[in-house]
């Protein structure tokens, strides 16, 4: 690829997760030159359908968060025809999920009454309330943690007892799944900065590879090259790969997860301004995984999740019943945190041993899993970390800080999305949003820049409506 096309402008996009994807998408649509290099030998990024059960499972992302127009996803999901199951109607602090669905036991695998599991809830509902107190109140920010030792401290009657107290816990263990981190590591601050989308959360009944295939088609994308150096220059950028070979390009997108720039595995020459690199060390990379156990049958309960409740969230436990969803016999174990950190220092069979060793304190008479499938988001090279959130004490505008181009280098990912952070359809946009001021940056320098339509917005219109089931 050389630096200059004659009236055909090139860009490098790096990382071919969905923002990367998408970004390519857009300017080779927009009539750029694009290559996309990618250091696995598969495209997707975090998002992972894998089908070796003979059916897919999404052991990355699985939900669209929001199903609604307002989700720039959802015209490409509705043109497919691809149906989602919807597992919440709502945003509840439970987030991906409805209480109706749920069956919670305690570790001696009697059911926790429904009544029970609903005052807890409003209970939960309440001390996060209090929280907001706590944080008008000190101008200092405190982990999630610290917050509630204090409203605890302050309403007694908030601290639950026995069984209540355990269910309590779950409900935390929830929490922290959702931002991929332990209470002590979350932001009083910042937690609730993301924007939800109305419409509920939809799991992919089909996974996420549909998509990813579609966008993909007809880009030119090399797979295992794992990029080490990205050098700027004055007319343009020089990306080199594992391997010594280089590519040229008048600008380059780089959609790495931020575990991966946080590594520093990849140079860049001239250095990151300071500011960048303090967004790269200050955002929080949290790790959630998913432990997928396929049996020939089913003996659990016809709801969406089955609990294990605990006296701390550590030793809670979550499973998304697949089967409900989709009708495969499968349930995946869904650690985050600290948890799933222990969890990947064990080999796959033992991961999938303590998982079912899990399901059989609730379930003494499961079957043993035909098949499991184990993911290893925090120690894959490829990603280290599940997906960014707030660390105490830093500011949310790092995600805007982590997306601002510099010179003809320009960012995109989860971690860039400051109303969406961590999830699919904010990674989308990001893509979208970088190959927007990539093109004008670049035409602009071409002198070209009348000539082109923009490659945002062509199609927000959700003509053909999203496939709901509740089955």
């Amino acid at each position: 690829m050389k630096t200059r096309h004659l009236g055909s402008p090139s860009v490098i996009v790096i990382g071919g997760g969905i923002a990367g994807i998408a970004a390519a998408r857009a300017l080779h649509d927009a009539s750029f030159q694009v290559v996309l290099l990618e250091s696995r030998e598969r495209i997707g990024g975090r998002t992972c359908t894998d089908y070796s059960f003979g059916f897919p499972v999404d052991l990355g992302a699985s939900w669209l968060h929001g199903v609604c127009k307002e989700n720039p996803l959802a015209p490409l999901i509705g043109r497919l025809g691809l149906p989602l199951y919807r597992t919440s109607g709502d945003n509840s602090v439970l987030y991906d999920h409805d209480l109706e669905s749920y069956a919670l036991y305690d570790k001696d695998g009697n059911q926790v009454p429904q009544e029970l599991v609903s005052q807890v809830g409003e209970t939960f509902e309440i001390i996060l309330e209090e929280t907001n107190k706590v944080r008008e109140e000190f101008t200092e920010d405190s982990s999630i943690h610290r917050a509630l030792s204090i409203v605890f401290e302050r309403n007694p009657k908030l601290r639950l007892e026995g069984l209540a107290h355990n269910v309590l816990q779950w409900y935390l263990c929830r929490m922290e799944g959702w931002f991929a981190a332990d209470a002590d590591t979350i932001s009083l601050k910042c937690w609730d900065k993301e924007v939800l989308l109305p419409g509920g959360h939809g799991l992919m009944v089909r996974g996420y590879q549909p998509v990813l295939n579609t966008l993909a088609k007809g880009l030119h994308i090399c797979l295992g090259h794992r990029v080490k150096k990205i050098t700027r220059r004055t007319n343009g950028v020089k990306v080199t790969v594992e391997n010594g070979r280089t590519f040229f390009a008048d600008a380059a997108i780089v959609a790495v997860p931020l575990g991966v720039l946080k590594s520093n595995t990849i140079s860049f020459e001239p250095r990151l301004p300071e500011w960048k690199e303090e967004a790269i060390a200050d955002l929080g990379i949290g790790i959630e995984n998913k432990i997928a156990l396929h049996f020939d049958k089913v003996f659990w309960p016809n709801v969406e999740f089955l609990g294990v409740v605990a006296e701390t969230s550590y030793g809670c436990s979550y499973f998304l019943n697949l089967h409900k969803a989709t009708g495969h016999p499968v349930l995946v174990y869904m650690p985050a945190g600290q948890l799933a950190r222990d969890i990947e220092k064990m080999s796959d069979e033992a991961a999938a041993s303590f998982a079912f060793m899990q399901l059989k304190k609730i379930l003494p008479d499961a079957s043993d899993p035909i098949q499991y499938l184990v993911s290893h988001w925090g120690t894959d090279v490829n990603t280290l970390g599940s997906y960014s959130n707030d660390k105490v004490g830093k500011p949310h505008e790092l995600y805007d800080k982590l997306r601002i181009p510099v010179d003809n280098l320009f960012f995109a990912g989860e971690a860039t999305s400051t109303d969406y952070p961590g999830s699919v359809h904010g990674a989308y946009s990001t893509g979208l949003m970088a190959a927007e001021e990539c093109r004008m940056r670049v035409l602009e320098r071409y002198g070209e820049l009348d000539l082109f339509q923009p490659v945002m917005g062509e199609d927000s219109s959700a003509s053909v409506p999203l496939l709901i089931s509740r089955m």
